[in-house]
């Protein structure tokens, strides 16, 4: 009798200890410590690989009938890439939601203008596309560069896995010393979503190609910029550039 009533104690203190553990408030764990998304708006990058013979062709064409397009969604910018790869024009999208853009999509398929005039006759110039998702860091927005012309530097950073949490801040200050000493303007910085992950984007504008040559020159003997990039270096895997030439129709320019 004796063991049968020690047998039923330890039950119910089992019992009592199980269901303390259920009443307690469940931890919750963030991926990212830092600033986060708080709205829906991505945009997309697009890279067209365009048959050499066929560049002068698809961007004559592109000209004339990019309206097609830009009737059905908002058109950031298209460029021309001048070096870091030949034979390609970049361009980016904005949307407010997935849905908006798979309704696009939909009715794109279904204008019989941009496919019987565009589509039909752009797609065989084109040896392959690539796109990527991406999202502004939350400190950053798009900035129309001070005046037309000009060239623009897309400068992309592979990053160590973890994400702004991990490489943010320091991220976030190499920049800052670059704009906020006047060597660069930044139209904006991204961050990857769907493509290759742990990825920055930033687009850079400058006067001309060789005002960049004298402004990185000249910033990388600024102290300030060397302590800031160093920093952010120590989460980078590796990094890559293109600079690029507006087209005339592209709303950045």
């Amino acid at each position: 009798m004796i063991q049968i009533r020690r047998i039923l104690g330890k039950a119910s203190r089992h019992a009592e200890h199980c269901l303390s553990v259920k009443s307690r408030p469940t931890p919750r764990a963030w991926i990212s410590t830092g600033p986060q998304q708080q709205h829906g708006t991505f945009y997309e990058f697009r890279t067209y690989y365009i048959q050499p013979h066929l560049n002068a062709a698809f961007l004559k064409l592109t000209n004339e009938k990019i309206h097609l397009r830009t009737a059905h969604s908002e058109l950031i910018g298209y460029w021309s890439v001048e070096y870091g790869g030949l034979n390609q024009v970049f361009h980016i999208w904005k949307y407010d939601s997935y849905a908006q853009r798979a309704s696009v999509r939909a009715a794109l398929a279904q204008d019989p203008n941009w496919i019987e005039q565009y589509i039909s006759k752009a797609m065989p110039m084109l040896s392959s596309q690539d796109n990527e998702v991406t999202y502004l860091v939350p400190w950053s927005k798009i900035q129309k560069p001070p005046k037309d012309g000009g060239v623009f530097e897309l400068a992309t950073f592979q990053m160590k896995p973890g994400g702004p949490a991990v490489w943010g801040r320091a991220f976030q200050a190499a920049v800052g010393t670059h704009t906020g000493s006047g060597y660069a303007h930044a139209v904006g910085v991204f961050h990857s979503e769907f493509g290759q992950l742990n990825q920055v984007f930033v687009l850079w504008w400058f006067e001309s190609a060789d005002q960049r040559a004298a402004i990185r020159h000249t910033s990388h003997e600024d102290a300030r910029v060397v302590a800031a990039v160093r920093e952010s270096a120590a989460y980078l895997v590796s990094h890559k550039n293109k600079l690029m030439l507006p087209c005339a129709f592209s709303p950045i320019k």
